[in-house]
C-alpha cells in the first residue's frame, strides 16, 4: 500500500489559505495513487490560535472547513487536524476521512506543556481507551480513542505530544490491539537537531516497540511568528527507517509517500530524501524559512535593519541574503517575486536583496573606522541598499537638553551608563523612520546571551519589530559567521569576523569589550545552561562549573549573572518576538517565565560565600 504524509504551510485563522494547502496536497497525493495520508496537527485552524482555541465560533468554523475538505477526499484515506468542542471543553482532534465519509475523530491524551508549549491553557487530555458520540450537522460521529481498519489495515493514532510520555504513549495500548499503522499528525516545532532525537524515538523506536508501520507528519513553515516547523514527514516500520523527506522546504505544501509492505517489511520501499543537515547548515535553512514566511504572511515589503559592523547585525543581514537564495532557488524567481511583492523583472540574488534590505551605519564620535568599513564591506557583498550617517547633532542635543536640567555636565566618570544609553537610543528614531517609509519590519540584533543580562540599551539597540537571532548565543553566532563566510562563501564578512565584539558606546580610549562589561562568554553560556535551562541554584551552578574555572572568579560571574538576569526581567518582557531555534530561549512568552520582582537569589548567592 501506498502511504504518504503532506506536510503544509498554514496560518492561524486564515481559513482560504489553509483549506486551499490541504485540498492541493489532497489532490497530489492523489495523482500519486496515496491510499492513505496523513496531515498535521491541527491544520486546518493553524496550531497557533492561542486562546482563539477557547471561543465557540472556532470550532464550529474548523468543522465546516473540514465538510468542504471531506467531499475531496475520493478514493482516498485522509487524516485532518482540527479542534473539537464538546460540551464547552476543548479537544485536539484528528479527523479520519474515507472515500468522503468521516470514519471518526482521534483526540488527543497529553497535552505539551513544557518548553515552548502551553497546550493545557486550551485542550483537555482525552481519556485513554473512552470513546464517545457527538452530533455535527445532523450526522452522528465517533470520537476518542478510536482504532480503524481500512482495506485491511488497522489503523491508530499518537497525536504529536502523545509520542514523546514514554510508558504513557498510546502506542502500547494499539500495539496489544494489533495496530498496523500508527498515525502521527504533529506540530512539533523546531530546534537544532531535534529532527534527529525525533526520527529515532518516536518513529524509529515507535514502529520497533509497537511492531507496526509508523507515519509522522509535520507542519512547515513559520506559522505564526515565532517557532518554525520543518515539515518533517518519516516512515519506520518495525524499528528501521524507511523514508524522510527534505525538511524545511519554501513551499507551501509538499506530499512525500512510499510504498509499504505491510506483511513482509523486507519488501517496503526504502526512500532517503533528506541528508541529515550539519547544524550551522540546519539553522540557516530555518531562520532562512522563518524570514520568508514572516515577510509575506505580514505583507511587509522588505527589512531595515541598523548595520553596526558587529557580529550580531551582520547575522541578521546574512540571513536575510541566505532567504533570498534558497527560497528564489527553490521556488523560481516567478513564484519569489510574487510571494514578498518584488517586481517581476528581478531575477538575481543581489538585485532582490537590495530591495529587500535596508541597512544603515549609525555612527558617533565613538565609532571606529573598522566598524564603518566592516558594515559597508558586508552590505556590498551582498546587494543591500547601504546608508551612513553620524548621529553625534542628535546625541549632543539630548545631552545639552538634560545638563540645563540639572544644571551639571554629564561627564564618563559619573553618567556613564547614560551616556552608553544615548547613543544606543538616538539610533532608535531615525532607523525607525527608515523602516516606516520603506514600509520594511525593522530587525532587532538582539542575541539571547545579552538577552539574559539584558546587557542591552531598552528603546535602543532592542528597536524593532522581530528578533531573529535572539534564541542564538553569542558563541554559537560567532562560530556560525566564521562557518559562513568559508562554507557558504560569503567573503563579505572578512571583516566583521576579524573584529571583537564591542558596543562602541564609549570613548575609543577606553577599548571597550562586551567581555569586559559581562564575562567571557564562554562562561556566561555555562551558567546559562545550569541555572535557565537546568534551574540549579547558584550554588548548584558552582558546583557543576568549579572543576573548569578559578573558584573565586567564578564565584564573581555567578553573582554578576544571576544579580544581572533578576534585576533585568523587564527588559526580556519588552523584547521584540523572536524565532526559536535551540532548545533553550529567553522569550518569557515562549519559553522561560521568571518574575519581574523577586529576591534577586540574595539569601542563594550569600551561600556562595562558605563554599
Amino acid at each position: 500500500m501506498k502511504i504518504g504524509g503532506a506536510t503544509v504551510n498554514q496560518i492561524p485563522l486564515d481559513w482560504k489559505n489553509n483549506t486551499a494547502n490541504i485540498l492541493d496536497a489532497i489532490g497530489d497525493a492523489v495523482k500519486q495513487n496515496v491510499r492513505v495520508l496523513c496531515l498535521p496537527e491541527l491544520c486546518i485552524t493553524g496550531y497557533g490560535c492561542e486562546d482563539q482555541f477557547l471561543s465557540e465560533w472556532l470550532p464550529r468554523r474548523a468543522w465546516e472547513e473540514l465538510l468542504v475538505i471531506k467531499e475531496h477526499c475520493k478514493n482516498i484515506t485522509v487524516s485532518v487536524g482540527l479542534p473539537i468542542r464538546i460540551n464547552d471543553v476543548v479537544y485536539n482532534g484528528a479527523c479520519l476521512i474515507k472515500d468522503q465519509k468521516i470514519l471518526g475523530v482521534n483526540l488527543k491524551q497529553n497535552m505539551a506543556r513544557d518548553g515552548v508549549h502551553y497546550e493545557p491553557r486550551w485542550f483537555d487530555p482525552w481519556i485513554s481507551g473512552q470513546i464517545a458520540e457527538i452530533e455535527r450537522h445532523g450526522e452522528r460521529v465517533q470520537v476518542g480513542d478510536i482504532m480503524y481498519e481500512v482495506e485491511g489495515i488497522k489503523i491508530g493514532f499518537e497525536i504529536c505530544e502523545d509520542a514523546w510520555r514514554g510508558s504513557k504513549r498510546p502506542g502500547y495500548r494499539l500495539c496489544k490491539l494489533g495496530v498496523d499503522l500508527i498515525m502521527n499528525p504533529s506540530a512539533s516545532h523546531f530546534a537544532m537537531v531535534k529532527s534527529l532525537q525525533r526520527e529515532k524515538e518516536v518513529v524509529i523506536e515507535g514502529s520497533g516497540k509497537f511492531n507496526c508501520v509508523y507515519l509522522f507528519a509535520n507542519l512547515l513553515g513559520n506559522e505564526a511568528g515565532r517557532m518554525i516547523y520543518d515539515g518533517d514527514v518519516i516512515i519506520g516500520q518495525n524499528g528501521k527507517l524507511i523514508a524522510v523527506n527534505k525538511r524545511l522546504s519554501f513551499k507551501k505544501y509538499k506530499v512525500f509517500a512510499a510504498e509499504v509492505d505491510f506483511d513482509d517489511h523486507t519488501k517496503t520501499q526504502v526512500i532517503i530524501s533528506e541528508d541529515n543537515k550539519e547544524k550551522n547548515e540546519e539553522l540557516t535553512q530555518a531562520v532562512a524559512l522563518g524570514l520568508y514566511d514572516y515577510l509575506r504572511k505580514s505583507k511587509a515589503k522588505g527589512f531595515a535593519l541598523s548595520l553596526s559592523g558587529g557580529a550580531d547585525s551582520a547575522s541578521c543581514a546574512i540571513m536575510v541574503a541566505e532567504m533570498v537564495r534558497r527560497a528564489s532557488k527553490e521556488l523560481g524567481w516567478e513564484v519569489f517575486n510574487r510571494e514578498v511583492r518584488l517586481d517581476a523583472s528581478i531575477a538575481s540574488v543581489k538585485d532582490a536583496v537590495n530591495k529587500l534590505l535596508t541597512c544603515a551605519y549609525q555612527g558617533t564620535e565613538n565609532s571606529s573606522t573598522t566598524t564603518l568599513d566592516a558594515a559597508k564591506h558586508l552590505a556590498e557583498s551582498i546587494g543591500a541598499d547601504f546608508h551612513h550617517w553620524l548621529i553625534d547633532e542628535e546625541v549632543n542635543s539630548y545631552t545639552a537638553k538634560i545638563e540645563n536640567a540639572i544644571e551639571r555636565k554629564l561627564s564618563w566618570k559619573t553618567d556613564d551608563v547614560t551616556l552608553q544609553n544615548i547613543q544606543a537610543r538616538a539610533r532608535s528614531p531615525i532607523i525607525w523612520m527608515l523602516a516606516n517609509i520603506r514600509q520594511a519590519i525593522l530587525l532587532t540584533t538582539s542575541n539571547r546571551s545579552e538577552g539574559d543580562v539584558g546587557y542591552a540599551t531598552m528603546d535602543g539597540d532592542t528597536s524593532g519589530s522581530f528578533a531573529p537571532i535572539a534564541s542564538l548565543s553569542k558563541i554559537f553566532i560567532l562560530q556560525w559567521l566564521r562557518w559562513v563566510e568559508k562554507s557558504l562563501d560569503h567573503p563579505g564578512l572578512s571583516l566583521v569576523n576579524k573584529l571583537q565584539p564591542t558596543a562602541e558606546l564609549r570613548p575609543l580610549s577606553n577599548k571597550q569589550t562586551d567581555e569586559d562589561d559581562l564575562m567571557p562568554y564562554s562562561v556566561l553560556v555555562e551558567i546559562e545552561k545550569h541555572g535557565i535551562q537546568l534551574r540549579k541554584s547558584p550554588l548548584e551552578v558552582y558546583r557543576a562549573m568549579k572543576e573548569r574555572h578559578d573558584p573565586e572568579t567564578l564565584k564573581v560571574h555567578i553573582r554578576k549573572f544571576y544579580r544581572l538576569w533578576s534585576a533585568n526581567q523587564w527588559k526580556r518582557e519588552r523584547l521584540a518576538p523572536a524565532l526559536h531555534l535551540d532548545d533553550i530561549n529567553v522569550d518569557p512568552r515562549t519559553w522561560c517565565r521568571f518574575p519581574i520582582l523577586s529576591s534577586g537569589f540574595s539569601e542563594e548567592l550569600e551561600a556562595l560565600d562558605g563554599v
